[in-house]
């Protein structure tokens, strides 16, 4: 089976890149999710995460995210140290999910594949692109931030072009190219390596 990778910037569109692989019948790990799903339900990871962050960062029991990103966002070593924790649960985490795995291929869908080391796992990687002023616009509509706060999430990760220079195959995600043909095209080429 094939492990790929579908990687790019906030607000390029990875999720919706990833549904249409799911709706071929291709299993989609989503990384961000599961790694809340962890950061609340990981004894370890929790533990580890109130030792380095406080005991406010998590308040019923839940994990409070906002209060979280505040800090991270705004300091580098700790978002650094934040990915330290979490990075390698998640990676084992995903790599479990994928020995169970019976499809042609399976995807692992992650903002951060080349900077946490997880690319080093994939067969291929696939990263979604899309114009920063497009990404910036797309994060605003949805989980409404200011453009001050989508600029420091941007900054923290490796340059967008540099990002796709990494990756083995492109989808281009501008609002002028459809996105439906690039995934099928690549779906065949998947399929033809089993």
């Amino acid at each position: 089976m094939l492990r790929i990778g579908l990687t790019g910037g906030i607000g390029s569109g990875k999720t919706t890149v990833a549904k249409f692989f799911e709706t071929l019948g291709i299993p989609v790990y989503y990384a961000d999710d599961n790694t809340k799903f962890l950061m609340n339900n990981n004894e370890e990871l929790k533990a580890a995460i109130i030792h380095h962050f406080g005991d406010a960062v998590y308040k019923n029991g839940e994990l409070d995210r906002k209060y979280l990103a505040s800090i991270v966002f705004s300091n580098k070593e700790k978002l650094e140290l934040l990915n330290s924790l979490t990075h390698p649960i998640t990676i084992r985490d995903a790599e479990d999910w994928m020995s169970r795995q019976t499809a042609p291929y399976a995807i692992k869908e992650a903002a951060l594949l080349f900077e946490s080391g997880a690319a080093d796992q994939l067969d291929f990687v696939i990263g979604v692109y899309a114009p920063q002023h497009i990404r910036v616009k797309r994060v605003m509509k949805r989980d409404n931030l200011s453009v001050d706060e989508i600029m420091k999430r941007i900054s923290r990760q490796i340059d967008e072009e540099m990002k796709m220079k990494l990756c083995n195959f492109v989808i281009t995600n501008n609002d002028l190219q459809l996105i439906i043909p690039q995934v099928l095209e690549l779906h065949t080429k998947f399929l033809e390596y089993n």
